[in-house]
């Protein structure tokens, strides 16, 4: 079984009388929920492995008014033994377990594999979500909700032909669109990319391999002759209009934001070298320039710190952008901060969570529609080792440096995770 914070909880509860200490802003009205792996057995073969669980935190007036977690009621929670084989090619036995985001009313726990389940605000379970039948894939954990059009962008891979399909969804939540490209092989796409004009796809070296999945485990390996390429296409476009780019071999679980200049499209991205990528996990902020008029990509690595789960402002998804948020490494696989990056000025900031304490992935929430870039608020879970408990913390993204502008304290442990959002009330 797991230790420390990567050990399961395994209590579901709701909390209403919620210590606080500093001040919430009064303008965020709303809830923070992050979805994570928390295996009702005590153990998984494998992190990414484990039942889906979300963690969430209600915010009004100046007020925490509720702490829930609750189990996403998948197969699995009834304790369905996981069978790799039959399970990875029936999009209704997923997990959900990797990330948790809102679009046209629906709030869909995700996972990459399968189909993603709806939630209600409460976090109750209510059930498979398939676009009113219309999606006959998986879903990524990673869409992109459009800042500009309220599309969601999104794609899914598969270890059967076709091994990537891409889908628009307009703003009212249909899906008008599902294309299948061309790749050479079932590789692990955990991400992608948005401009205001183009969807780019990341087909990097990390491939399906039938003897891993017979040991249980992650059923990929790294291929050293596979190769790396990014995939530009129109965001209405077909597999025809795909143009490919060779990149230096690598692996990108999280890419930070892309955006246009002019004819080149800039795209940052948190990326491992050459090597399997759980056993070369280090990150570092990099980034390609795609040339579309030589047909040529620039790379450079911009900054030495091991950084991970990068977020920017939910409209500049897609656009350019100047402050971006993400989580600060250290020594032992440990988020011991979260650092910001300005573009502009080549530089970052960081907070230090302080000894015993490890955070997660920051997300940011503007202070009001109008607000200058980084006039917000950071939002993530903090887990305390020396009472073995956790806080919701929120920062001031102007000031990450400085100390929380408010802790909520929470009634239990909140597990390692992976992918959050917050979710406003509908003003």
């Amino acid at each position: 079984m797991p230790f420390g914070n990567a050990a399961p909880t395994f209590d579901e509860l709701t909390e209403t009388q919620l210590k606080v200490t500093g001040t919430i802003p009064p303008e965020l009205n709303g809830r923070y929920l992050r979805n994570g792996p928390n295996p009702r057995s005590g153990d998984s073969p494998h992190w990414f492995l484990g039942d889906g669980m979300l963690h969430g935190v209600e915010l009004k007036g100046g007020k925490a008014n509720w702490y829930r977690n609750r189990y996403v009621r998948t197969p699995y929670y009834a304790s369905k033994p996981i069978d790799y084989f039959e399970d990875v090619f029936n999009l209704r036995n997923g997990l959900a377990n990797t990330h948790v985001i809102s679009h046209a009313g629906k709030t869909l726990a995700l996972e990459e594999l399968h189909l993603p389940y709806e939630v209600t605000a409460e976090l109750d379970t209510i059930g498979i979500y398939d676009f009113n039948g219309k999606l006959n894939t998986g879903m990524t954990a990673h869409p992109k909700v459009c800042g500009e059009t309220g599309e969601m962008l999104f794609f899914a891979y598969s270890l059967a032909p076709p091994y990537l399909t891409y889908h628009r969804v307009n703003p009212e939540g249909k899906l008008v669109q599902s294309e299948a490209i061309e790749v050479k092989g079932a590789t692990m796409v955990h991400d992608f990319n948005i401009t205001r004009n183009f969807v780019i796809f990341m087909d990097l070296p990390y491939v399906f391999d039938v003897d891993a999945a017979n040991d249980g485990g992650m059923p990929f390996k790294w291929s050293a002759d596979y190769g790396a390429r990014l995939g530009v296409m129109p965001r209405d476009g077909t597999n025809d209009d795909v143009v490919w780019y060779d990149i230096e071999p690598c692996y990108v679980f999280h890419p930070v934001n892309a955006y246009e200049e002019g004819d080149d499209i800039m795209i940052d991205v948190c990326r491992s070298g050459n090597g399997d990528p759980f056993e070369n996990g280090v990150t570092y902020l990099h980034r390609w320039t795609i040339d579309q008029k030589k047909g040529a990509v620039k790379e450079q690595t911009l900054d030495d710190n091991w950084i991970e789960f990068p977020r920017v402002p939910d409209r500049l998804v897609g656009q350019k952008y100047r402050y971006s948020y993400t989580a600060q490494f250290s020594e032992g696989d440990r988020i011991s901060g979260v650092r910001k990056y300005d573009m502009d000025t080549s530089s970052s900031t960081l907070h230090d969570l302080g000894e015993s304490r490890v955070g997660g992935e920051p997300v940011f929430v503007p202070s009001s529609n109008l607000a200058a870039e980084d006039d917000g608020y950071l939002l993530l879970y903090v887990y305390d080792e020396s009472v073995d408990t956790s806080e919701f913390v929120i920062l001031d993204a102007k000031n990450i440096e400085q100390e929380p502008l408010a802790r909520v304290y929470l009634p239990a442990r909140v597990p390692a995770g992976f992918h959050g959002s917050w979710i406003a009330d509908a003003s």
